[in-house]
């Protein structure tokens, strides 16, 4: 017989279960949690690393300057050294910092996913031009191609914590640059609807490109309107000169109105010193030379200042993107950016392994958590990347989603009121049931405090041994390959898929 006085506590069991299978209502770890916490810097070595920049920018001045750019340059102040450097004086760099985009909108084609980025909110994205995939089916590298990053765009997609997609690998089956470039752009606006991110081989390809855009803005002009894909560019070769082709990028980039991310990339004892603060210094200075440029030839166009320290292992010269240096100097260069009020861009979960193992996840954590408590606003590479950069792999899209999951909780950091310290409820506790289980207090935070993974196990050891002893990587390319299998989204109209076909290559 049913005894009738417990039904209702019954009742209100089946009703939190319930409660907790459907997931928070709010998520408690999202995109967009405040960094800034983690300073490995104190003030006086921040403005140690700024005097020391400008120094070098004013006496050492930068080289190989193209001279369109360096007309600009000296109308606003920039003097001819002796050497054939151009000096940038102190004023001048005071001016760009000053009148640079603190904040602005990376537009997604569907504004619900748009991002804004600066102040201290931390979004992960992707970035990476690999030539290798981790083939889902043989677990090997093999040459990747445009398949692939359709595959990649249209996966990402579905993740919640890439905040933007830039193109992760580079499609090897493509030889013209032209037919690169443009089927590089046309996988990103046919696959998803965020904030987006391409290269531009060189400055003629941006205009036939932003026409292709246009059209899927909605007619000419649109796409200036509200850009909805922004360029990686590296106008700054280390050590401390300009790159004629891709300053050449820029001018047309801001004649069309793309936002910027303007990427050094310099590499500790190699193109840049090994000590870690004189590398800062450098690179500093490198990316404040590309800001200087932008100022000069549109000042306040968006730009994020992207100064992304990368190292190499001075045993044998080979990159080295995880490690503690790697973390420590990224985070770094996120604290000056912020420091200087600058929207920055820094990068993370460049993971040396090649398989989704152990020293996978402890490099890509150290790297992701250092950046984002440090407060970068735009943290690239974080996601799929492996193999020091050479690789991308669709399981380590579905990992590093989680991971940054995790990461965003952290961020969120620890909510002190009235109500969360539970005076009441601890009292409650103790002299009642004597533990916390079930109680009102303990739901309310579940729903709201804690995020619960997918992908991590958590099962005790028999049970996980009952479930076929599953491991990280073989979840997460069940999960990849659902993904795929289901999610084939159709963000170009047919209209607009055949009016872009018509008048461009497209090979797939």
């Amino acid at each position: 017989m049913v005894d009738a006085a417990a039904t209702p506590r019954r009742s209100g069991r089946r009703q939190r279960i319930a409660r907790r299978a459907a997931g928070p209502a709010v998520n408690p770890a999202a995109p967009g949690q405040a960094g800034g916490a983690y300073r490995p810097l104190r003030d006086g070595e921040l403005q140690a690393i700024f005097d020391t920049a400008l120094r070098l920018l004013e006496e050492l001045g930068m080289g190989e300057t193209p001279p369109r750019l360096a007309d600009l340059l000296r109308a606003a102040g920039a003097q001819d050294l002796p050497n054939g450097r151009l000096s940038l004086p102190h004023a001048l760099v005071h001016d760009a910092i000053t009148q640079a985009a603190k904040t602005f909108i990376l537009h997604g084609r569907d504004p619900a996913r748009s991002i804004e980025v600066g102040g201290d909110k931390v979004h992960f994205g992707t970035g990476g031009a690999a030539v290798q995939t981790l083939d889902l089916d043989t677990g090997l590298y093999r040459p990747s191609t445009l398949r692939d990053l359709h595959d990649f765009a249209r996966l990402q997609d579905a993740l919640t914590n890439v905040s933007w997609f830039t193109r992760c690998c580079i499609a090897t089956d493509i030889a013209d640059p032209f037919e690169l470039d443009v089927n590089t752009a046309y996988a990103l606006i046919a696959n998803t609807t965020k904030p987006t991110a391409t290269a531009f081989t060189l400055a003629e390809h941006v205009a036939p490109i932003v026409a292709m855009l246009d059209i899927a803005a909605g007619g000419a002009g649109a796409f200036a309107e509200r850009p909805f894909i922004k360029a990686h560019i590296s106008p700054v070769i280390s050590p401390m000169r300009y790159g004629e082709d891709a300053v050449d990028v820029v001018f047309e980039c801001i004649r069309h109105n793309i936002p910027l991310s303007c990427i050094t990339a310099a590499q500790a004892g190699a193109t840049a010193p090994a000590p870690l603060a004189a590398f800062l210094a450098q690179s500093l200075a490198e990316t404040l030379a590309s800001l200087v440029m932008v100022h000069v030839i549109r000042p306040g166009h968006p730009m994020v200042f992207s100064n992304w320290p990368l190292v190499i292992d001075l045993r044998t010269g080979a990159f080295s993107g995880g490690g503690g240096e790697i973390a420590v100097l990224n985070a770094a260069s996120a604290q000056l950016s912020n420091w200087l009020g600058l929207p920055s861009g820094v990068a993370a979960s460049m993971t040396d392994a090649k398989a989704i193992d152990a020293q996978y996840g402890m490099e890509k954590a150290l790297t992701s958590l250092a950046a984002g408590l440090a407060g970068g606003n735009l943290i690239y590479e974080s996601s799929g990347m492996t193999a020091s950069l050479l690789g991308v792999s669709f399981e380590a899209f579905i990992l590093d989603d989680e991971m940054h999951s995790n990461i965003y909780r952290a961020l969120r950091g620890i909510e002190v009121s009235t109500a969360n310290l539970g005076f009441d409820a601890i009292c409650e506790a103790v002299l009642g049931e004597g533990h916390f289980l079930g109680g009102d207090h303990t739901i309310a935070a579940m729903e709201r405090d804690y995020f619960y993974p997918t992908l991590a196990d958590r099962d005790d050891p028999a049970a996980w041994h009952d479930k076929g002893a599953p491991d990280a990587w073989s979840q997460a390319r069940l999960k990849a390959r659902k993904i795929l299998q289901s999610h084939r989204p159709a963000y170009l109209s047919p209209d607009q898929d055949g009016a872009i076909r018509k008048r461009y290559p497209i090979l797939l």
